[in-house]
């Protein structure tokens, strides 16, 4: 049984989406399964059809609206959409790496669009070095980089 996460309508995917659909293609439910939903309320796993994303007035309570086969109505979910799809699946190891690096990519991104303000900010007042983890994380994503800078060790 396979679970898509739904774009919100009229909305399309975009490419991080798009490597969220491979993903899910990869996805295995485990039958059986209590998945919570928040708020004390649990669903089997193999009665939950689709789940798709609150965009609007989203917030505690209501992240995510999950379609399942026993109601004509979604069930408001609490958690993230990607939360209750981990709780439904069961992951191979290649697709949890891809997530892993994919989650990755995306807080690069977030951290490289921090101010400069705030990336001195939290150097001086926290001694979170922005652009060392920036480095860090998109040395260990990004391909083709392993043993850069390694000739100057040895060279």
């Amino acid at each position: 049984m396979a679970v898509r996460v739904l774009p919100a309508a009229g909305r399309r995917l975009g490419p991080r989406e798009g490597e969220q659909a491979e993903l899910e293609a990869a996805v295995e439910i485990k039958r059986d399964r209590m998945v919570h939903l928040g708020y004390a309320r649990y669903w089997r796993s193999d009665q939950i059809l689709g789940l798709l994303p609150i965009e609007e007035g989203r917030g505690p309570g209501r992240r995510t609206e999950v379609f399942v086969s026993t109601r004509s109505e979604p069930v408001t979910a609490s958690r993230s959409e990607g939360s209750i799809l981990r709780d439904m699946a069961s992951l191979p190891d290649e697709a949890r790496a891809a997530e892993v690096g994919s989650i990755a990519e995306d807080l690069v991104e977030a951290l490289r669009e921090l101010s400069p303000v705030l990336k001195r900010m939290l150097k001086n007042e926290e001694a979170f070095d922005v652009e060392y983890w920036v480095r860090r994380l998109r040395h260990a994503v990004e391909p083709g980089e392993e043993g850069e800078g390694q000739e100057d060790l040895f060279g």
